[in-house]
């Protein structure tokens, strides 16, 4: 048993010693590719979410030194996938990489030198009649032609060089195509390589450094989309085995919806909530946490308002299409929101081309960072929209109408100006910053009818709850009519602070071509 060669399945035994959900589906897809065209596979997903857990799983059971079959023998693979489980299982030499653990571990010296040797050398001694050469691919070639037997690759961590030390990438990548970009030598040392990080495959200029991999990241996932984190059925038999809150959980750790598979939780916090029992953000203890200031503080055109949108609750458009692939190249906006998919602070929807921050923990995280940022738009921003929910409460009527018109003629464009889904979206963009006293719901079931938007209080804040209702060419004073005409405020039935009713209008005089917004608060009465 070895370091980088053949490093058995204690990982995966320890992981199979404590609470597990069962991921072993992706090694049939794996099985799936070997000695194909598809035998080169990257998977890319945030930090916290199971990527050194799959590749241990895989460790375990590829590697031919050690016997897996009863950490696999009640796992999906097991069940589902018996032919390819039994003629797979524990067959291949395996070379792991934990690149992150080697780059600490070869100091000064460069980092494919590094590997070459350490690899070298477990292979001499593990096979001493082997012929070691000048050349690494040639090495490993002369490796199976003397056992008879292919290796399977697994790097852990691959764009760790790309990710922290950015001036070693080119010949990083460069080691990296050697071993992967002939199609003829790759295949004659490796019957699959799975390669996975933060980051897709980073691309070399107009062409990918390695591009016969096939990439499935949180951009599209595909097939890998089940294995990206938990899905909601496992969430939910989590919750049900131990007693947990589902909803909790859904609040605080769902929203990447992945086709196919759905709902996709980050397993690390679903982890630490479950065993705790306490919900909030535990992305805190991650480094990519430390790193967010820095990406949203980057002065692109339209950035802060594609920000403020977002803490809204607003979904805002992205062009994946022109990512660099790594933390330094970064031409517009859409870039930086591409790279916040790839980290997990926004989620992907592939159909519609749009973003949105995913749940209340990486809201809170958005929302700290937010307030750090140096760039004095950001700054108005947020000083605004706190302004606008103080003038809220406080019943400053005429301050909130002038507010929201503002932020509508900034933010809307003339052809969707005038329709009360704009306005819904302004109003929403208007209150980003409420988060830090409210929870949202829209279309709130509520009465004899539906509240266009509510906020309501968290158990920790002092605010009334507001009720607020739009109008597009009425009156702000019908909105207020219709709100306790259908008794909207009975949906905070049990609710025992001050509800405030916010009735919020907007009106075009075609003759003058004036945009006129209006706003009427009144306490709701205890009979409402």
């Amino acid at each position: 048993m070895g370091t980088y060669l053949n490093p058995g399945n204690h990982g995966f035994s320890g992981i199979r010693n404590d609470l597990y959900v069962d991921k072993s589906g992706l090694i049939g897809l794996i099985n799936d590719t070997i000695e194909t065209p598809r035998r080169l596979t990257c998977v890319s997903r945030p930090r916290r979410f199971g990527k050194s857990f799959a590749a241990q799983m895989l460790c375990a059971y590829y590697d031919k030194t050690c016997d897996s079959s009863g950490l696999f023998e009640d796992l999906e693979i097991a069940a589902n996938d018996i032919e390819s489980h039994e003629k797979y299982r524990n067959k291949f030499d395996v070379i792991y990489l934990d690149i992150t653990n080697i780059m600490g571990e070869a100091g000064t010296e460069e980092l494919p030198s590094f590997i070459r040797r350490k690899v070298t050398e477990e292979l001499s001694d593990a096979y001493p009649g082997l012929k070691t050469d000048d050349s690494f691919s040639t090495t490993l070639i002369n490796a199976t032609k003397l056992t008879g037997n292919k290796f399977i690759v697994i790097i852990d961590e691959w764009d760790a060089p790309i990710r922290e030390t950015p001036a070693v990438q080119k010949q990083y990548l460069s080691f990296l195509r050697t071993l992967f970009k002939s199609s003829g030598t790759t295949a004659r040392i490796f019957a699959a390589a799975y390669i996975t990080g933060i980051l897709p495959i980073k691309k070399d200029g107009t062409q990918s450094a390695i591009s016969d991999f096939q990439e499935f990241s949180m951009v599209c996932p595909m097939e890998f989309a089940e294995y990206a984190g938990f899905t909601e059925a496992d969430v939910q038999t989590l919750c049900t085995k131990h007693h947990r809150d589902f909803s909790l959980m859904k609040q605080w750790y769902d929203g990447y919806s992945l086709d196919p598979a759905g709902s996709v939780y980050n397993p690390n916090s679903v982890m630490k909530a479950l065993r705790s029992n306490k919900f909030y953000s535990y992305w805190t203890e991650t480094s990519a946490a430390k790193s967010l200031m820095g990406y949203i503080n980057l002065g692109f055109d339209g950035l802060s308002s594609a920000l403020a949108k977002l803490l809204g609750g607003i979904d805002v458009p992205v062009d994946t299409n022109g990512f660099s692939n790594d933390l330094v190249t970064f031409r517009n906006q859409d870039d930086v929101l591409t790279l916040l998919i790839h980290l997990g602070y926004l989620a992907y929807d592939e159909s519609a081309k749009m973003v949105h921050i995913p749940n209340e923990e990486i809201r809170l995280e958005f929302a700290k960072a937010i307030r750090e940022v140096k760039r004095d738009d950001t700054i108005r921003r947020v000083r605004e929209s706190e302004q606008l929910i103080y003038d809220t409460v406080h019943k400053n009527a005429e301050a909130v109408a002038l507010q929201i018109q503002k932020i509508h003629a900034e933010e809307t464009a003339i052809l969707y100006y005038n329709d009360e889904q704009a306005l819904r979206s302004v109003i929403k963009l208007a209150y980003f910053s409420y988060k830090d006293h409210y929870l949202k719901f829209e279309e709130l079931p509520a009465g004899d009818g539906y509240a266009d938007i509510v906020y309501f209080p968290k158990k920790t804040s002092p605010m009334p709850a507001l009720v607020i209702e739009l109008k597009w060419n009425q009156s702000a004073k019908g909105a207020i009519d219709q709100i306790k005409e259908k008794r909207y405020p009975a949906a905070l039935a049990g609710y025992g602070g001050g509800i405030l009713l916010v009735g919020i209008s907007y009106e075009k005089d075609g003759k003058k071509n004036v945009r006129r917004h209006s706003c009427v608060i009144e306490e709701a009465s205890k009979d409402v």
